[in-house]
């Protein structure tokens, strides 16, 4: 089986997110099997970025055999120079390419990707509704006062769903996007946020879990100033509380609280991981299989926290590919235990995506037995999206 074409499709997107364009790549092979995967930098400002990196990775690896995964995975690591100490971009390039090559072998021996990587330890993983901030609704609503966050916190757990996450920083008074609290603030800052996370607290009641998202908007200042006064409610864990790439600032803020931190989604591979990991700076590590280096890397990543008693929950935050990815890793990973269902999972712009529709029951997934990852892009995405071909 040879490597022939990858094709690299920009895909259409309707929503309001005007910084969302999802990149699926598709590796052909001349035995008539192709593979998917996802890029996940395409959001944010990384999208020419993400297009570029496949480019390039895509022309080394035509003519080559797709069931050399390790193999390829080394040779983007070893020989392109900027495998060696680069980050996001690369490797959400090389991430979209080891997956599809992971889909391929899967497909060519009728089972899915977790199969191949030790079977499954689960039937099911409770998934948790993230960033609540934005509505949880099919249509997209900015939150701003705490008695909304409260009423779509029930909406959720009316769902089923357990486990919550919020970023109370994100949006402002007004609903709009706000400024990051770097430094010292005064305390009047801190005032919207915390009323936030208390008014959802009251709302559901103690049993329901709540993760505090903070997308580094804080840094060890701040977020010194913040920890005391959220840590009465609870926490689940607070992710994201300082620059996701320090490990001294991440110990620092380790040092002066008691709430498990969390952290992973810009992290890449398990060299990037390592320091946190190794010095158990992180309870939960959040490495997205569509950023970190691929199924191959997500599986090295999580297996090594297992070793240092951390817990892994994958950042997940794409179209219906990305969430098929990572549920290949969260079928046979033991230490993963909880699983991101993101609201733009929600929304029926991302949801034609796929060619399967896999969302969760009562706020529990269900594993696809369909061989490779159990998702392709749907006929209809493939024809509306803009591709290019690499052969």
């Amino acid at each position: 089986m040879k490597i022939t074409s990858v094709d690299i499709f920009q895909v259409k997107w309707n929503q309001q997110y005007g910084a969302w364009h999802p990149i699926v790549i598709r590796v052909n092979t001349d035995d008539g099997i192709s593979g998917f995967g996802e890029s996940g930098i395409f959001y944010g400002d990384g999208e020419y970025g993400a297009l570029g990196s496949l480019k390039d990775l895509s022309r080394l690896i035509i003519g080559q055999d797709p069931q050399n995964i390790e193999k390829i995975w080394q040779q983007f690591y070893q020989r392109t120079f900027w495998g060696k100490g680069s980050g996001t971009t690369f490797y959400a390039a090389v991430s979209a390419i080891d997956t599809a090559l992971w889909d391929i072998k899967g497909k060519s021996l009728g089972v899915p990707v977790y199969q191949l990587l030790g079977g499954q330890t689960r039937e099911k993983i409770p998934a948790y509704a993230s960033q609540l901030q934005f509505g949880w609704h099919l249509e997209t609503k900015y939150l701003s006062q705490p008695d909304e966050y409260a009423k779509v916190a029930q909406k959720a757990v009316d769902e089923g769903y357990q486990t919550l996450k919020i970023d109370p920083f994100m949006l402002n008074e007004q609903g709009h996007f706000g400024q990051k609290l770097i430094g010292l603030q005064d305390y009047a800052e801190l005032a919207l946020p915390v009323a936030r996370l208390k008014a959802i607290r009251e709302a559901v009641g103690p049993k329901i879990n709540l993760i505090v998202e903070c997308h580094a908007g804080l840094d060890v200042n701040s977020a010194k100033q913040f920890l005391p006064l959220i840590e009465p409610l609870n926490i689940f864990y607070l992710e994201e509380p300082c620059s996701p790439l320090s490990p001294k600032l991440t110990k620092q803020l380790k040092a002066v609280t008691s709430m498990p931190l969390a952290s992973g989604e810009r992290i890449t591979t398990r060299y990037g991981f390592q320091p946190f990991i190794t010095n158990r700076l992180l309870d939960v590590i959040q490495p997205d299989v569509a950023i970190c280096g691929g199924i191959s890397e997500a599986k090295k990543i999580c297996d090594m926290a297992s070793a240092f008693d951390i817990g892994v929950q994958l950042h997940t935050c794409g179209t219906p590919i990305a969430t098929a990815m990572a549920l290949q890793v969260e079928a046979t990973v033991p230490n993963c235990f909880i699983h991101e269902q993101h609201e733009i999972a929600l929304k029926p712009d991302n949801q034609w995506i796929g060619k399967y529709s896999e969302q969760p029951d009562h706020g529990k997934f269900t594993f696809s037995k369909r061989p490779g990852i159990g998702q392709e892009l749907s006929d209809e995405a493939i024809q509306a999206s803009h591709c290019e071909t690499i052969q």
